[in-house]
């Protein structure tokens, strides 16, 4: 035999969304992220965050629980009091936050569900420092939908792991941010390569018609 199987063929990044299979992921949403106070000044990360960000990352919540996706949360949280299991960036970034603390908790505006999964992690990418493809995989995810906090770290860093572990990864490109609008739309064309990037607009109207086509 010459060639890949023709079942192992991928020919385009797009296909049919199957709300069974596809879950939203929400990273690092959490009052340690939007608090001004208390944060290094980052006028238009904040700008966006509360002008457009949340809000669609909100629709995009309402849709996928209306559809039946997963709806899955991580958030930065220490493991232990003294943050000693936290990665050496994380020691380095001087980023310390307590386990269960309000620092910790997802913001009002997109808090979990009851049996919605909200995971801790000290990386940028919940795939390195969390058993997230463990649970995606037993429940039978296949594409991950990620937005949240920031485009040029956490967020890049999970769409690429998630792309190297066999993972259908899109990313929500106006249901994210980072530091300024310059990086975030320098992120979105570096990893564009390894997701498909698509609009909070087009991913409702993707949602809406796989919920469709499976009632």
């Amino acid at each position: 035999m010459t060639g890949p199987r023709a079942k192992d063929v991928v020919s385009s990044r797009e296909r049919q969304m199957d709300p069974h299979t596809t879950c939203l992921l929400v990273i690092d949403a959490q009052n340690w992220v939007m608090d001004e106070v208390a944060r290094p000044p980052r006028p238009e990360f904040y700008a966006d965050a509360k002008a457009w960000v949340i809000p669609n990352i909100a629709r995009l919540i309402a849709a996928g629980r209306s559809a039946g996706l997963e709806v899955i949360y991580t958030v930065m949280e220490n493991a232990t009091k003294d943050g000693r299991d936290r990665s050496l960036d994380y020691k380095l970034s001087n980023f310390f936050i307590e386990r269960g603390s309000w620092d910790s908790t997802v913001i009002e505006e997109l808090a979990a569900g009851d049996d919605e999964l909200v995971i801790p992690k000290t990386s940028s990418s919940l795939f390195n420092s969390t058993n997230f493809e463990y649970l995606i995989r037993n429940i039978g995810i296949d594409t991950v939908i990620v937005s949240g906090f920031l485009t040029d770290q956490c967020v890049d860093h999970t769409i690429r792991d998630g792309a190297d572990r066999g993972f259908h990864m899109i990313c929500a490109s106006d249901a994210c941010a980072t530091d300024t609008r310059e990086r975030h739309e320098a992120a979105l064309r570096a990893f564009g390569g390894y997701c498909r990037v698509l609009s909070s607009e087009a991913l409702l109207q993707v949602i809406s018609g796989s919920a469709a086509s499976r009632s």
